[in-house]
């Protein structure tokens, strides 16, 4: 029998600024579930990310059925789980646990809702050469996604050489030797001149990581500029880009088809797209009147 009562949450660093709660909570509203999203923040409770496979048991053992995974998080709770999906195991990512019978299940849906997303804002732009950066568990899905929608090849800076490097690689043993390669962040002036397109896949630009991902100057025209980054909606990355006449596609769509299937997983229903889309507009709109 279909349950019609849940209780989910969402861990990661400096999360206060999400949008996941209204996004969940409207749509399950709007489908007569009553329907909490809580969010469990490291920064706010003084715990390592390490912590997670803590509060992954707690929530466990509270009655939650299931919890949303974000920076810095991703990739270290994979070890405190029971089973994974293989799209989670084949990125080395999870941004979704649920809990089913007792044990606890990761998923990734961000790889998916990277590319709808993507699909829908910026359909007919040139894949030929994309600069990602950052590899890091949102890095590891969206350079997925972006081999998936066809790009020939795509390029992870990371200040991390060798998190770039094993993604990299990661990537050309799923889609072939020359689909990836992997660079650091001082190769980026002669990468970004050349490229079709960014992919920005790291913190900053978030609430709690304010400020450009790279110096303004490297942006051009020519380049189209695809941001993960959702809180705030519009990054400064995105203000920049979009003031030079670049093709930009914000992190909200992202944000919205991966809460979809979340909220499918958690649930068992569906999602309306057109609704979770008008919510996050006017949800992040009213953030940035708010400022």
């Amino acid at each position: 029998m279909a349950k019609d009562s849940y209780l989910v949450g969402l861990i990661g660093s400096g999360i206060g600024p999400s949008l996941s709660p209204a996004l969940h909570e409207r749509e399950a509203d709007r489908q007569g579930l009553r329907y909490l999203y809580r969010l469990i923040d490291i920064d706010t409770l003084g715990v390592p990310p390490e912590a997670v496979g803590d509060l992954v048991r707690a929530a466990r053992d509270l009655g939650f059925d299931g919890l949303n995974i974000t920076h810095p998080c991703k990739q270290l709770v994979i070890e405190h789980l029971d089973a994974l999906a293989p799209q989670a195991e084949a990125l080395g990512a999870v941004n979704t646990v649920v809990f089913e019978d007792g044990c606890a299940v990761g998923h990734n849906t961000d790889v998916t809702g990277f590319a709808a997303s993507f699909a829908r804002g910026l359909p007919d732009v040139p894949l030929e050469r994309v600069v990602q950066l950052g590899a890091g568990g949102a890095g590891a899905a969206v350079a997925h996604a972006t081999l998936t929608l066809g790009a020939e090849r795509v390029t992870v800076v990371d200040a991390l050489a060798d998190r770039a490097a094993d993604l990299a690689g990661a990537l050309n043993r799923h889609f072939g030797v020359g689909r990836a390669a992997a660079a650091t962040p001082d190769q980026l002036p002669q990468l970004l001149s050349a490229a079709d397109g960014v992919v920005h896949a790291t913190p900053t630009g978030m609430a709690a990581h304010p400020g450009l991902p790279f110096p303004a100057e490297l942006l051009h025209p020519g380049l189209w500029v695809a941001e993960v980054v959702y809180r705030p909606l519009e990054t400064e990355l995105l203000t920049t880009a979009r003031a030079l006449g670049c093709a930009t596609l914000d992190g909200g769509g992202m944000a919205v088809f991966q809460a979809m299937d979340a909220f499918r997983l958690f649930t068992g229903r569906e999602p309306d797209a057109a609704r979770m889309l008008a919510d996050i507009a006017e949800l992040a709109g009213a953030v940035g009147a708010q400022k």
